[in-house]
Formats: C-alpha cells, sequence, structure tokens
C-alpha cells in the first residue's frame, strides 16, 4: 500500500519527467529486451532492433499507462483495469515481465534523473511499480 509519503515522492518525481515519459517507456523497453531476452517472445511481429520505431511506440504506451497511473494513485485498479484485462486475458504476458520491465523503468529514471532518485524516491517508486505490476496481474487469478 502506498502511504501519503509514498504518493506524493511518485507525484513529485513525475513532475520531473515531464513529457518524456514515453521516450523514457521506450528506453526502459528495449533494456528489458536487452537484459531479459525471453520478454521479447510476445514481441514476435516487432523490430526489436535498437531504437526501433515499434519498440518506442510500445514504450510510449507503458509511459503513458504509468501517467496514467501517476494520476490515479488513489484507484490503481480502476485506472489500470483495461490494461489488466488485456494482458491477462488477450495478451496471456506472463506476469514476472511487469516486474523485469518495472526494474528496467527504475533504472532509466535513476539515470536521467540522478539528483532526484533519493533513496526515499527510490524506494516509494519502487513500491509504485510493484503495486502497477500487481493491479496489472491481478486478473490472472
Amino acid at each position: 500500500v502506498l502511504s501519503a509519503a509514498d504518493k506524493a515522492h511518485v507525484k513529485a518525481f513525475w513532475t520531473k519527467i515531464g513529457g518524456h515519459a514515453g521516450e523514457y517507456g521506450g528506453e526502459a523497453l528495449e533494456r528489458t529486451f536487452l537484459s531479459f531476452p525471453t520478454t521479447k517472445t510476445y514481441f514476435p511481429h516487432f523490430d526489436l532492433s535498437p531504437g526501433s520505431a515499434q519498440v518506442k511506440a510500445h514504450g510510449k504506451k507503458v509511459g503513458d499507462a504509468l501517467t496514467l497511473a501517476v494520476g490515479h494513485l488513489d484507484d490503481l485498479p480502476g485506472a489500470l483495469s483495461d490494461l489488466s484485462d488485456l494482458h491477462a486475458h488477450k495478451l496471456r504476458v506472463d506476469p514476472v515481465n511487469f516486474k523485469l520491465l518495472g526494474h528496467c523503468v527504475l533504472v532509466t529514471l535513476a539515470l536521467h534523473h540522478p539528483d532526484a532518485f533519493t533513496p526515499a524516491v527510490h524506494a516509494s517508486l519502487d513500491k509504485f511499480i510493484t503495486t502497477v505490476s500487481t493491479v496489472l496481474t491481478s486478473k490472472y487469478r
């Protein structure tokens, strides 16, 4: 459960991202594919080469979803319900992949905003990403 302090950290950090959420999402997705090659199995129709327009476009969706989640920290299940349905029932993505991508999102954010990525902010963002992952996999049960 995200505390009031966690929510404040996440919202404050997200304002620093500005309009770069989609760009960072693409970078995190590319990092995921490079670091965890098994995650590529869900994208056989994509050009997965570095800088691929398809990876960037899907990364923008990731960034947009996280931005949506930041705007609905008090109702993540409601805000992410459609995405949860899509990933659980249609795409059937292995839930572990959300954790792997989440890790790569944190790495990407830390690289772009090292001064703002304090231990407290890191902990709050980790809890946020974990909560988003849990919500996205909630309909698998």
